[in-house]
């Protein structure tokens, strides 16, 4: 390391103690508090109970601040070792640096705030400037290094993340320069010695970076980018080859990896574990070549040899196109940005198809009106969004459109009268590789009948009036469908391989049915499986995948909607290629569309009134957010024309994390659920031939659609008649026995009872 003259005054080993502590602990301290404010968040993002716990994450940074201040301040005013002084200083001014970044926490739009940091970055860095007077020192030879070292270093983020649209590039790119610079101004050598110089480097990128990106991404800038401190140490005092190793690296982490999928929603084995290791490479990579840089240095100095600079902007030049064609081969190349589901203020009048006395005259009726409107109203800006280049899918369920995020489009929608509103539709980034498909944990079905088809009286439909469902086409919208399942591949309406108007896959494209995650799987079982594990076996089924790993969005759950109203072929335009004629009869919605996936409470509200007036049976899983009052709130299961199926178990008593009512999310106080099923270690199908016992309102709600689909087998004059049906899984529900939640009406527990599938279809059969 290149030695300065300093003054010897003030100077004491209780100083270099008091450093070495406060560098150490301080930044130790930082990341595990914003681990547990992060999970505070993530918790309240995955419950409706705990929505209390998100204030505290938008508000850490704020009592952080006011600790590290507390302990900081101090030392940089009184301190007089010169060694130390002037780092304390910086690590003030970088702590300083989070009080305005607060006001980034409370901003949804991912954009603006990447823009936001980018402005407040460049205005720290005149002030620092202008403060310190620091002369921006340039070093062709260390920049050299700077740029060969700095692809080697983020090369795990390019392997194991995937970057965004190309404004998320752009502008997340901006932001870590910015970073890079004002940390670069804020590196003090003063030390004379490489390790302490690298302690107080990296203590000062923590606190730097704690206020940097959007929580998630945090956790990463304060965990990675402070193991660039050897780097930065070996390569001072060039300010601008430090400003590059932190900027570059410091724009991978914000490019790369999407904060929000950081989640405990995705699960351990999602986007964490590879950002988890992403870093944990980075920190080992940057302390093998901050030391080697250093070393070499030293033994070049000694030697009184200089390297050619060629020789390192050669190495760089190499290792640039190496890292390009990780990004190529290795890597996920593409643009993976989130998009904008645009929602048009005109929507369709369904209210006439109900006259419509032929199933297949109304359906196609309702089709052809939402298809219509929906081209007519949204001509005009469909043709601007060609002209600005911007990749957007239409929609007709909702008169909608998904769109491509970026500052200028919604500038342009912001110019829109006929705009109702503009929400999220986010998209996930590919992972590395591929997750492997879950397995159930027993290979046979034990019980035969299953105790919840013997509980709702399903056997006792099969044995005295011969009735299984046969007739009835079930629409399955989930994580997909092991289609080669013994229990479900012959009810498959494509069974034989004819997947078009069968299959719709919008996640991946996939041709035929499939199933990692193994939630649409167990769900189908129940609803049809054969084995004594379904409500109706002879019930045929067509299949949808709107959850990737768990998640989904707005465009995505209607693509599925809407595939289910008018089947197309594969690869078909849903609004050209639709049939009607091959509409699902009822359809199953084991899923819920919270804010973090972009839904607003009535975001697909006019989907599920124009499948009503289609005829067509929706039936909805409550939710998994109780036992709190007011936690069904979430499309679908908040609507009037869903019906709402909360979980028992074999007791017939209301489980604890079954969702209650009533809706308070759109201001109706609706009550809620509609009936309640069977939702406690229900057995069902898992892919590969395999089977699991399950708990959820995701299990109830399946009981559900097989008996609507046994009533309808049995009656078929009551297909299509929504309102008469439901009058019958009301009045023949088995009144709810067990303890009521203080919830207002009792029936915000478990509705007007638990489902009867015996009693039910012997009404409907006027027996």
């Amino acid at each position: 390391m290149d030695t300065d003259s300093h003054s010897t005054s003030h100077r004491s080993p209780l100083a270099v103690i008091l450093f070495i502590i406060t560098a150490t602990t301080l930044p130790c301290s930082l990341i595990g508090y914003h681990f547990v404010m992060w999970f505070m968040g993530q918790m309240a993002v995955a419950s409706e109970s705990a929505n209390f716990l998100a204030w505290f994450d938008k508000l850490s940074l704020l009592p952080q601040v006011i600790v590290l201040l507390i302990i900081v301040a101090p030392l940089a005013w009184f301190v007089k070792d010169d060694r130390f002084r002037p780092i304390y200083q910086s690590w003030f001014i970088a702590i300083l640096f989070a009080l305005p970044a607060l006001a980034f926490r409370f901003i949804s739009n991912a954009h603006l705030v990447a823009l936001a940091q980018v402005v407040l970055g460049l205005v720290a860095c005149v002030i620092v400037f202008i403060i310190r007077r620091t002369s921006i020192s340039f070093n062709f030879r260390l920049s050299a290094y700077a740029l060969f070292v700095a692809p080697i270093l983020i090369a795990p983020f390019i392997i194991y993340g995937a970057p965004g649209s190309p404004t998320d590039i752009f502008l997340n790119g901006g932001a870590g320069l910015v970073f890079g610079l004002l940390a670069a101004l804020l590196v003090a050598n003063t030390t004379e010695n490489f390790l302490l110089n690298s302690l107080g480097v990296g203590a000062l990128l923590a606190f730097l970076g704690s206020g940097y990106g959007n929580n998630g991404s945090q956790l990463m800038m304060i965990t990675a980018i402070p193991a660039l401190s050897f780097v930065v140490a070996a390569l001072t005092p060039s300010i601008a080859a430090g400003a590059l190793v932190i900027g570059i690296a410091a724009s991978a982490v914000l490019i790369y990896f999407d904060p929000v999928e950081l989640s405990i929603l995705l699960g351990g084995e999602d986007i964490a574990k590879w950002a988890t290791r992403s870093s944990l490479i980075v920190i080992v990579i940057a302390w093998a070549f901050g030391i080697l840089l250093w070393a070499s240095r030293k033994i070049t100095q000694r030697l009184n040899f200089r390297v050619p600079l060629a020789v390192p902007l050669v190495a760089a030049v190499i290792v640039w196109g190496a890292a390009f064609g990780l990004q190529a081969g290795v890597g996920k190349p593409g643009f993976y940005g989130d998009r904008l589901f645009v929602i048009m203020k005109s929507q369709a009048d369904m209210s006439s198809a109900t006259k419509i006395a032929d199933r297949n005259e109304r359906l196609s009726y309702v089709y052809k009106t939402l298809v219509d409107h929906a081209n007519t109203t949204q001509s005009d800006m469909r043709k601007v969004f060609e002209q600005m280049g911007a990749k957007h899918t239409p929609y007709y369920l909702v008169n909608a459109i998904e769109v491509d995020d970026s500052p200028l489009v919604r500038l342009y929608l912001a110019t829109r009268s006929d705009v109702d509103r503009v929400i999220p539709s986010p998209r996930l980034r590919p992972l590395p590789e591929s997750a492997s498909v879950e397995k159930g944990s027993q290979d046979s079905i034990v019980e035969v009948p299953g105790w919840n088809i013997k509980m709702i009286g399903a056997d006792k439909v099969w044995s005295e009036f011969k009735v299984d469902g046969k007739g009835i086409v079930i629409g399955q919208s989930d994580s997909g469908v092991d289609g080669d399942h013994v229990a479900l591949r012959d009810q498959y309406r494509g069974s034989g391989g004819n997947n078009d108007y069968n299959w719709f896959d919008p996640w991946d494209g996939t041709s035929s049915p499939n199933d990692e995650g193994g939630h649409g799987t167990h769900t189908l079982g129940t609803i049809l499986g054969k084995g004594g594990i379904g409500v109706a076996p002879g019930a045929q089924w067509i299949g949808c995948v709107n959850l990737n790993r768990n998640l989904g969005n707005p465009a995505l759950y209607l693509d599925c909607m809407q595939f289910h109203l008018a089947p197309f072929p594969q690869n078909g335009n849903p609004l050209k290629d639709g049939d009607p004629t091959r509409a699902a009869h009822v359809l199953n919605n084991s899923w819920g569309c919270p804010p973090i996936e972009g839904c607003d409470a009535n975001a697909l509200l006019p989907a599920v009134s124009a499948l009503r007036h289609a005829g067509i049976f929706v039936v909805v899983s409550t939710g998994n957010d109780g036992p709190n009052c007011s936690t069904i709130g979430q499309p679908l299961s908040l609507y009037a024309d869903v019906f709402s199926v909360g979980a028992v178990n074999r007791n017939g008593i209301i489980a604890e994390f079954s969702s209650r009512g009533p809706v308070t999310s759109d201001k109706s106080n609706r009550i809620k659920p509609d009936i309640s099923a069977p939702g406690v270690d229900v057995i069902s199908s898992m892919p590969k031939n395999t089977y699991t016992a399950n708990s959820g309102t995701s299990m109830a709600g399946p009981h559900l659609v097989g008996v609507v689909a046994l009533i309808w087998s049995a009656q078929p004059k009551l297909i299509g008649d929504i309102d008469r049906t439901t009058q019958i899984l009301i009045q023949t529900a088995k009144p709810y026995k067990g303890v009521v939640s203080n919830c207002g009406d009792p029936k915000n527990t478990a509705g007007y009872g638990i489902v009867d599938a015996y009693a039910a279809v012997k009404m409907a059969l006027g027996k």
